[in-house]
């Protein structure tokens, strides 16, 4: 005799948690859906083994064709939850078990050859038989049992190889009880037959999945009215590479004054408001909160801007009222189509944000239209940061080598140390692009301390005399320039190579100028383990005569943009310059130097060392060996 009172106990759990879920909006995304499917399998898997076990219970007064129907009804959906439960693993960890045909049928195919048996059980009692006696296992019966630990196993595979695809622990570890108390309720169905424990297990593993990410509240703001910023990732990121979409956002124009106007309270209250509308408004699409007064509608293809805009415009003609509150707000738009395939949605979101404050600066109710082409070069940004991390982190800096020459004579006497990266096809990124990104995200430090080492390597093995020179500048970013620990880390570096600090001289822009003290005691610090420093783009940033005269570089370089200026109109403004800094015992270089004419104008005005493509492009260090080692 089965004891169904276990299984009687878990529905009206699994009965609360189904009204719970479905009394809430919920996200239309892959993992969300399968979730619905295994709650509506696991409620009838529930309701059957009650009601086979009860008919079997009762077999003396049951219709034999009842019975083999009810009992191939369970053992259908058995199999079912089993396979369900596998595909919805699989989706948390982003693997698509529908991806190929072959391994769609190949992952099917024991499901199927289960069902394919319980259906032929009737005449064949392969899996269970009805007789005389009532119901009876029959000899593939544990078949039910393998296919079963066959997707259990399945599943642990897909959460050891695709582990990285989940961004939080906890995932991971709620995915492994939820496969745990599965295979929990199947070895206890097995040690224990006669009592249906499995279902309560199942629901477990059920309710822990609800609990950790499966609870509709997780992508609801705004007490429920609206998707929140994490549903519309997950909702992005499940359709990047089919997108067909068109993308209204909607701001309330001046949030934060009318929120010092109104008062956070009531303005909370209104934005409440203002997303029910919007949600009811528009039902055939989704609707996202994306904070500070922010809205996205997420529709079809052939959504229509203009009549939307014109639709929202006239409710806002109106006060939002309620009880307590009586707001009046005014909006503004910006629209997006997406098609295709984003390449990085982090940097797509930050294109939202640029605009919709672009669009709240505008005193317009004219939509800012976020083009394909920002979107291209946001892609594009992408990969110069791919290949930023890697070239970083896998130690490719490349360091090619500019020469500088002697204005008198024409003849080589340094070079400048150049930082260029390349791009997953191996061509060269321009500097101009790469070198802000990693400003930005803090790399600039490791890629300029990797140039630097690379160029102390490069004296090492190298005969300075023989190539004709006597120095190599490398350049510092104000961020590098800022690091308090500079100096005694780059003597380190000069200290492995067992080279003269003398032979590199460190150029720094004029935006490092901006703090007098901090400058003169970093370099301070710097030219006491003999370093030597020369200022870099004059003419570009904050320094003045004063300042410089503080300061004891050897050398100021002439920002390219000056000196194509002079050469293009000459005046006496340079020279005298020029002459000015040489009586403060700083030497002059001018970069960018192109033409013979040029050369003649900047020898003329009194520059000691030129530098440009005039003499030769930068060149990677063994070409420059090449082309400058004298035989």
């Amino acid at each position: 005799m089965w004891d169904y009172s276990f299984a009687v106990q878990s529905t009206f759990i699994l009965s609360l948690i189904l009204v719970i879920y479905f009394s809430l909006p919920r996200l239309s995304i892959r993992v969300n859906r399968i979730f619905v499917d295994l709650l509506i399998i696991q409620s009838a898997v529930i309701f059957f083994d009650i009601v086979s076990s009860w008919a079997d219970n009762e077999y003396e007064t049951m219709a034999v064709s009842v019975l083999y129907l009810l009992n191939s009804i369970y053992f259908i959906l058995f199999y079912a939850r089993a396979y369900l439960a596998f595909v919805f693993t699989a989706n948390v960890f982003k693997m698509d078990p529908f991806s190929g045909m072959l391994r769609a049928l190949l992952l099917a195919l024991p499901v199927d050859i289960g069902i394919i048996l319980v259906c032929i059980s009737p005449w064949t009692g392969i899996i269970y038989s009805i007789e005389a006696g009532g119901y009876h296992a029959g000899p593939m019966y544990d078949i039910i049992y393998f296919i079963t630990y066959f997707y259990l196993a399945i599943s642990f595979i897909v959460m050891l190889t695709h582990r990285k695809n989940v961004n939080k622990k906890r995932y991971w570890y709620s995915m492994l009880l939820f496969n745990a108390l599965m295979l929990a309720g199947i070895i206890t169905r097995r040690a224990f037959p006669m009592l249906l424990l499995m279902d309560s297990f199942c629901l477990m593993s059920i309710i822990t999945a609800y609990l950790t990410f499966e609870n509709p509240e997780f992508y609801l703001d705004l007490k429920g009215a609206v998707f929140n910023t994490n549903a519309l990732k997950d909702y992005l990121e499940e359709r990047n590479g089919k997108l067909a979409h068109r993308l209204l956002g909607v701001v309330i124009h001046n949030y934060y004054e009318m929120r010092d106007i109104y008062g956070g309270k009531q303005m909370d209250a209104g934005v409440t408001l203002i997303s029910r509308y919007l949600t009811e408004s528009f039902a055939d699409c989704n609707v996202f909160y994306y904070r500070r007064g922010r809205f996205i509608i997420m529709g079809p293809s052939d959504l229509n801007f203009e009549k939307c805009i014109e639709k929202i415009n006239s409710r806002f003609e109106q006060p939002w009222k309620d009880e307590d509150i009586e707001l009046y707000l005014d909006t503004c738009y910006l629209t997006v189509d997406l098609v295709g395939e984003i390449s990085s949605l982090d940097g797509f979101f930050n294109i939202l944000i640029s605009n919709f404050e672009k669009a709240d600066r505008q005193d317009s109710k004219v939509p800012v239209a976020i083009s394909g082409k920002q979107i291209e070069n946001n892609e594009y940004e992408v990969s110069v940061k791919r290949a930023l991390e890697a070239a970083v982190d896998e130690d490719k800096v490349e360091v090619f080598l500019q020469v500088l020459v002697d204005a008198n004579t024409g003849k080589a006497v340094g070079a400048e140390a150049l930082c260029r990266i390349r791009d997953l096809k191996g061509e060269l990124i321009p500097p101009g692009v790469f070198i802000p990104i990693a400003e930005g995200n803090g790399r600039i430090n490791q890629l300029g301390e990797q140039v630097f080492e690379k160029t102390c390597e490069f004296i090492s093995k190298n005969d300075m005399s023989k190539l004709g020179i006597s120095w190599i500048n490398v350049n510092l970013s104000p961020m590098q320039f800022m690091k308090t620990d500079l100096a005694k880390r780059y003597e380190s570096i000069i200290q492995k190579y067992g080279i003269n600090p003398e032979c590199i001289h460190l150029e720094i822009t004029e935006e490092a100028m901006i703090d007098d003290v901090f400058l003169r005691r970093q370099m301070q610090a710097m030219q006491s383990r003999g370093f030597m420093f020369v200022l870099d783009d004059y003419g570009t940033g904050y320094s003045n005569l004063t300042r410089l005269k503080k300061c004891s570089f050897i050398n100021v370089k002439f920002d390219m943009s000056i000196v194509r200026d002079y050469c293009s109109e000459p005046d006496e403004i340079i020279p005298n310059m020029i002459q000015t800094f040489k009586h403060m015992k700083f030497g002059i270089t001018a970069e960018g130097v192109e033409t013979a004419d040029m050369v003649k104008l900047l020898k003329e005005a009194g520059c000691d060392y030129l530098q440009g493509y005039y003499y030769s492009k930068p060149l990677p260090m063994d070409e420059f060996v090449q082309k400058y080692t004298i035989t």
